[in-house]
């Protein structure tokens, strides 16, 4: 928000724009009078100011490979008390992170060739009642087998989770059998529920997305036999 001002005053001025925004000018010229002089900001400013400054001397003298983990680790063998999730959140406000072993896996391939639905959201997660707007997606997490990949629906009326699903492979079948755990739990009304996903290449949820008024009512075997028509491009590994 700070940095919205100050790329819109010189045209809108900076009281014009916070009267549109939830933030006082005060606020703003505070901020804007911290970064000039470092002194004047909180003392938590100032000591993640320090921080920084230890952890980019800790990670170049590392060679660049160090993560949150082992930097927090080194800072502590140096004397330097600090929470590791303070050494995560300032890495990540830097924009730095250790070396990482392997391919990094990816969840959504997006294939621009493959038809898109219309997208009934338009990025406004907002739902006046249960049941009238579910999000799903899946990601990946790692565990001391390997890494598993998780796919959920959420209810965005009350941010709770109606469906899930755990599968060692990105297959389309475990997306669909969240989605379907979801159906069975909460029988949502027939053209009440909008389905919003991801434009990813998993098949089942790229064409899901949107679609499930028509197929809240169909039996369970014909919603899988509708959805796996439309999976040929599910990714397996």
């Amino acid at each position: 928000m700070i940095a919205f001002i100050d790329g819109h005053r010189e045209a809108y001025g900076v009281e014009p724009i916070c009267r549109v925004l939830p933030i006082a000018p005060s606020t703003y010229h505070a901020r804007v009078a911290q970064r000039v002089d470092p002194a004047k900001a909180s003392p938590r400013a100032r000591q993640d100011l320090v921080l920084m400054e230890r952890i980019r001397r800790v990670l170049a003298a590392n060679f660049g490979v160090y993560g949150a983990r082992k930097i927090w680790r080194q800072l502590g063998r140096e004397g330097t008390a600090v929470a590791r999730c303070t050494v995560e959140r300032l890495m990540r406000r830097m924009g730095l992170r250790g070396a990482v072993r392997g391919k990094e896996t990816k969840t959504t391939m997006t294939d621009k060739a493959t038809p898109c639905p219309a997208d009934k959201v338009n990025r406004r997660f907002r739902a006046p009642h249960p049941n009238a707007l579910w999000v799903s997606d899946f990601t990946y997490v790692a565990t001391w087998r390997g890494f598993v990949y998780v796919a959920f629906v959420i209810d965005v009326f009350a941010r709770r989770i109606v469906g899930w699903r755990v599968s060692r492979t990105a297959h389309a079948d475990f997306v669909l059998d969240a989605l379907e755990q979801a159906l069975h739990d909460r029988r949502p009304l027939r053209g009440g529920l909008i389905h919003h996903s991801d434009r990813g290449g998993q098949g089942g949820f790229s064409w899901s997305s949107q679609h499930l008024s028509a197929l809240i009512a169909a039996p369970h075997q014909e919603l899988r036999r509708a959805f796996s028509n439309r999976a040929s491009c599910a990714a397996s590994r």
